[in-house]
């Protein structure tokens, strides 16, 4: 016979909190610690501080975690650690109310747990996402105060957050201050000057560095990007791609260069960005993906920007890839389908914002779509939604472009906020194309009253004389911009060779093939006289 088997030996205290560690290490998502969290609790250890403070992490700092459950399990402790208040304040530093962060911060002044390192860094991010210097400030003393403020990551952190609050000085003398400053005091301060318009400080800045990494060109480029030098971020990441260190693109970077390509029309440049992040084998986030559709949509391709929207699985969309898409559609002319997109959206259960209906707005304004853009201004008076100035503007353009000029006006009149120049831009447009001489002269001349140095502010009423032949007071409208010394801005067109993006102005002979490019325009022109005589308009080069 066999001996009967043994029992196993009972599992002690320090035996579940092993086991119950690993289970909080692995854990993937919210439900996942909820369950541990009720087995803590059902095995007598809801007490633990160190298994607590392990819970409260999780929730508090991890990407699918929920930080105001972290703030539950929090208040069960009876006396938190520093370990559990910095875990909160990071957690809160990063949610969508970063004020939590410093009253947790006084709250743990007043239970005399004294902060450490840890404790002033994501106190000074809560600072830069509120930008409120006042507070700042105070963070910056108070980390002085407890004898941290040499410490080069407190240090690194007070310069992202003064630049972040527009006080580019302060950050600067904060960087002075530091005996040794490493990769990411010079990446705190070129993000900084970039972020705060200063591009030549921070390219002086970025140029003397002693040593970069993906972040020091991702700060530049995007600092580029943001402030509208866009053929300068592409010049940039070329640099980096031809660098000795072959700095690896991540995502801020591409992000970026893809937002370049976008604004300078750049489709073959966009392509080979696409090709890049493929050869890479970069993981194309949904941030990417929404760039990529944002990019190709507002290059011209809209087919591309489609097919990269339909590779994202349903479920994994947001908000924000569907505005892009929404958009493009709209941009191209394609109401209707912008509208089908919406249906879509819906149906896959993700809630539009001001954003999204901005989108539809446009789509029903280029086709024609008046009936759908009542409702949708409708739904943006739901609770939740505010309509804002765009979107008065956007429905004025709608009913203008309709031929609604008469309810055009009546809806800007009893707008519950004063009408801005935008709005009355597009009641001046309606009014120049369909003949409402004596609202357009009214409009008008409040434009111009409005923005006095806005050259198209006197263009248009000019162009609403003309409409009448009023030709005198036409010509005094020229006049008087004249006088005021407004000029018109010139004219321009790009146009993309063989990857490069080249700028025409008006009368601007500077482009170095300028005389090759007159000659050939010249020779068309011959040509076109030509064949079909010489009446053709427009041909004088």
């Amino acid at each position: 016979m066999f001996p009967p088997p043994l029992s196993p030996p009972p599992r002690t205290p320090h035996h579940l909190i092993l086991l119950f560690t690993s289970l909080i290490d692995r854990c993937g998502c919210m439900r996942e610690l909820k369950q541990i969290h009720a087995q803590l609790t059902t095995s007598g250890l809801s007490n633990d501080d160190f298994l607590l403070s392990k819970l409260l992490l999780f929730s508090a700092v991890s990407d699918v975690g929920d930080v105001d459950y972290s703030y539950r399990v929090f208040q069960t402790l009876p006396r938190p650690s520093a370990f559990s208040y910095n875990a909160l304040i990071r957690g809160f530093s990063k949610s969508k109310s970063p004020n939590r962060s410093l009253s947790l911060y006084v709250r743990m002044l007043r239970a005399d747990v004294p902060p450490d390192h840890l404790t002033f860094p994501f106190l000074a991010k809560s600072c830069a996402r509120l930008s409120l210097i006042t507070l700042a400030a105070s963070v910056h003393c108070h980390a002085a105060k407890h004898g941290l403020e040499s410490d080069r990551f407190v240090s690194n952190s007070m310069i992202h957050m003064y630049a972040s609050c527009g006080d580019v000085a302060s950050a600067c003398r904060v960087f002075d201050g530091m005996s040794h400053p490493n990769v990411v005091s010079w990446n705190s301060l070129v993000d900084g000057y970039a972020k705060c318009g200063d591009l030549a400080a921070a390219r002086e800045a970025f140029d003397r560095m002693p040593e970069r990494d993906v972040v020091s060109w991702s700060a530049m480029i995007d600092g580029y990007a943001k402030g509208g030098e866009y053929r300068e971020a592409l010049m940039l990441f070329d640099m980096m791609r031809a660098h000795p260190a072959r700095p690896r693109a991540n995502e801020v970077t591409m992000v970026s260069v893809l937002g370049a390509c976008a604004h300078l029309g750049a489709l073959d440049r966009g392509r080979v960005m696409h090709a890049y992040l493929k050869e890479k084998g970069l993981r194309l986030s949904l941030a990417l993906a929404t760039s990529l559709v944002d990019m190709y949509a507002k290059c011209g391709s809209i087919h591309e920007a489609l097919e990269v929207f339909r590779d994202v699985p349903v479920e994994q969309t947001d908000v924000f890839i569907w505005n892009a898409t929404i958009g493009g559609l709209a941009m191209h002319g394609l109401g209707k389908e912008s509208v089908q997109m919406f249906e879509e959206m819906r149906s896959a259960g993700v809630a539009p914002d001001e954003i999204t209906y901005l989108a539809l707005l446009s789509a029903c304004a280029h086709g024609g779509l008046v009936e759908d853009a009542r409702g949708f201004f409708r739904s943006l008076e739901e609770p939740g939604m505010t309509p804002h100035i765009e979107h008065y503007a956007c429905m004025v353009d709608v009913l203008c472009r309709a031929g609604e000029v008469r309810e055009a006006y009546e809806f800007v009149r009893t707008m519950p906020v004063e009408p801005s120049a935008s709005v009355l831009g597009a009641l001046l447009s309606g009014c120049r194309t369909h003949g409402w001489v004596e609202l357009g002269e009214a409009v008008g001349k409040r434009l111009i009253e409005m923005e006095p140095d806005h050259d198209g502010r006197y263009i248009g009423l000019s162009n609403v004389y003309a409409v009448a032949r009023r030709w005198d007071e036409a010509k005094l409208m020229r006049e008087a911009m004249e006088r005021r010394g407004v000029r018109k801005a010139p004219g321009c067109s790009e146009i993309e060779v063989d990857g490069g993006v080249h700028r025409f102005v008006v009368h601007d002979k500077t482009h170095p093939l300028s005389t090759e490019i007159y000659s050939t325009l010249n020779l068309v022109a011959v040509q076109t006289k030509t064949e079909y005589g010489s009446n053709v308009p427009g041909l004088e080069i």
